[in-house]
Order: structure tokens, then sequence, then C-alpha cells
């Protein structure tokens, strides 16, 4: 037999979990990119990738970033803010992330 208010629970709790960890971590890109650390991934070559980034195309996002924290309208205070907001933000969804982990992983092997 179905335990359909248990079913109904987690399903809740991990739509709720999925918008905690993606949202945090979405807000965290955000404020490192206000803070003037805008992400730049290095071109990687795949065999089988369906497009592959050549230097060239790297170097000028590298540049176009570049350009733009520096007409970034915030003060050194500001920036060093949203720098720790993105930080927070990385933690809360790396915690929420691994509190999951935490509660799978018992079951698995037995546990509560």
């Amino acid at each position: 037999m179905i335990d359909w208010y248990a079913f109904l629970v987690v399903l809740v709790v991990t739509l709720f979990a999925s918008a905690v960890v993606v949202s945090a971590y979405a807000l965290g890109i955000r404020l490192l990119t206000l803070s003037g650390r805008t992400p730049i991934v290095t071109p990687a070559e795949f065999t089988d990738a369906i497009a592959v980034i050549t230097p060239a195309e790297a170097a000028a996002a590298a540049k176009r970033a570049a350009k733009a924290a520096k007409k970034s309208p915030l003060t050194d205070g500001q920036k060093r803010l949203a720098l720790v907001g993105a930080w927070v933000c990385f933690a809360i969804s790396a915690g929420a992330v691994l509190y999951g982990i935490y509660l799978i992983v018992p079951a698995l092997h037995g546990g509560a």
C-alpha cells in the first residue's frame, strides 16, 4: 500500500530544495559577475563535441568580460560585498546538496 501523504511530502520538499539549489547558484553567478569576476571557462576540445570554442573566441570572450568589469558602476566596497554574497550563495547551494546526500546515504546502508 502506498502512503500518498508521504509521497506528496517528498515531492514538495524535493521541488522546494531543487528550487533553492538552482536559485542560490544562479544568484551566486550573478553576484560573482557583478563583483567583476566573470567566470570564464577555457575551451576544451572533445572528439564528439557539437561546437568547439577556438582560442581566439575564448580570448574575445575574456576581453569582453574585462571590458564589462571596467564599466561596472559599483564601488570597490560594493564589489567586495557582491563577492561575499556570491560565496554565501555558493555555500548555501553546496550545503543543500551535501545535506541531501547526507539524508540519502544512511538510507542506502540500512540506517534510519
